[in-house]
């Protein structure tokens, strides 16, 4: 089964690789994964983080290992015969992550993937996007971005690109964004309020801008309420490749800008972009191209 048919088609669909660490089921989007190796001695990294466990080299490339583990307030294995690392690379950042088996990969829909309550996703400090029913299996849906976030802040947005701009004039046209880490949502809140951007609207995924859209068309409202739509790429219920193609596809909303805002900017998910009619694209760690991109879009 090829991804990168059903990414690029914007069917809404993806594949999740289910992973266990201390009995417990986790997933991943297949997209940020490089490779899956067997676990392997560390050389211990002094004055790391506590989550960090170690590194190792693989082809020539220094990969720093995270013990998930720790990052969950979980036990860890002490025999580690199962014991794997996921290797990944999204915003830019190349890391493995310490899990104490694989149980396969799921080909899913993001509408079946239910967005966690407020009761157990805190939003500046969840490490949860999401949770989807698998065989009768809860598997939760980690959020990788901030767990690196957490770790290493300068891999995720930096709000110092922003400084770095100098002084902006207020723009006061109106933009709607979807984000589903509320942790990000907040981050770029922040950092397009302090570029001068005064009239944002957060959604928490691609099925809520949608239905927003829907809602100022059948009001008549639409021009004066929507200038300029942002979307992540990773969202339950609808992703923002799905997004993009029903707004270019639909004759009322084609000439409004779409900008991807993404950790899974690579070659292959910029060319996808492209294909749907993306008026942009940038990685999460590009904040200042960011802003950039908006100002070009809304002049």
């Amino acid at each position: 089964m090829d991804t990168n048919i059903l990414l690029e088609s914007g069917t809404n669909e993806l594949e999740i690789l289910e992973f266990v660490v201390d009995g417990h089921n986790y997933g991943i989007n297949v997209a940020k994964i490089r490779e899956i190796i067997s676990y392997t001695e560390l050389t211990p990294i002094p004055n790391a983080h506590p989550f960090v466990e170690g590194a190792f080299s693989t082809r020539g490339e220094t990969i720093t290992v995270v013990n998930l583990a720790k990052c969950l307030g979980m036990n860890e294995h002490e025999e580690k015969k199962t014991d794997m690392f996921l290797v990944t690379s999204f915003n830019g950042t190349n890391a493995a992550f310490h899990v104490h088996s694989v149980v396969g990969i799921h080909r899913v829909n993001w509408s079946q993937i239910v967005k966690p309550d407020r009761l157990i996703s805190n939003s500046r400090t969840s490490m949860i996007t999401g949770i989807i029913n698998i065989d009768k299996q809860l598997v939760i849906l980690l959020d990788f971005e901030n767990i690196v976030a957490q770790i290493s802040p300068e891999a995720g947005i930096q709000l110092s690109d922003i400084e770095r701009l100098g002084s902006r004039p207020k723009n006061n046209k109106p933009i709607l964004y979807a984000e589903d880490s509320q942790f990000l949502s907040l981050m770029i809140y922040d950092g397009l309020t302090a570029a001068g951007f005064t009239n944002l609207m957060p959604l928490n995924n691609g099925l809520e801008l949608w239905e927003l859209l829907e809602q100022y068309r059948q009001e008549g409202t639409l021009k004066e309420k929507v200038a300029c739509v942002v979307t992540d790429i990773e969202m339950p219920q609808m992703d923002g490749h799905r997004l993009l193609k029903l707004i270019k596809e639909t004759p009322a909303y084609k000439d409004i800008p779409v900008i991807i805002f993404s950790s899974l900017i690579n070659e292959e998910m910029r060319r996808k972009g492209e294909q749907l009619g993306a008026d942009a694209q940038l990685s999460k760690h590009e904040m200042g191209d960011f802003v950039k991109a908006l100002d070009r879009v809304l002049a």
